[in-house]
């Protein structure tokens, strides 16, 4: 399974799993800083998972989506 970009602005950029049952959204805080946070709904077969964290830069947003994607992938059917 993979993930689609479901969202893109200026400031913020989010996946969307295949399945429909995870997102995974990166945005730039107020403060300068880039926000990327995970979230797989309570319905989803593989169960509910919420994290996110904080980055000094959008290079390093973008390195722990990557870990994010790979490690929160759907499982095949």
């Amino acid at each position: 399974m993979g993930w689609t970009n479901a969202e893109t602005t200026d400031r913020l950029t989010e996946w969307e799993r295949d399945d429909g049952w995870a997102t995974i959204r990166v945005r730039e805080t107020g403060a300068g800083r880039w926000s990327v946070r995970l979230d797989r709904l309570e319905q989803a077969p593989d169960g509910r998972t919420y994290r996110r964290d904080s980055v000094a830069t959008r290079e390093e947003a973008l390195e722990l989506v990557d870990e994010w994607r790979a490690a929160f992938d759907a499982p095949e059917a």
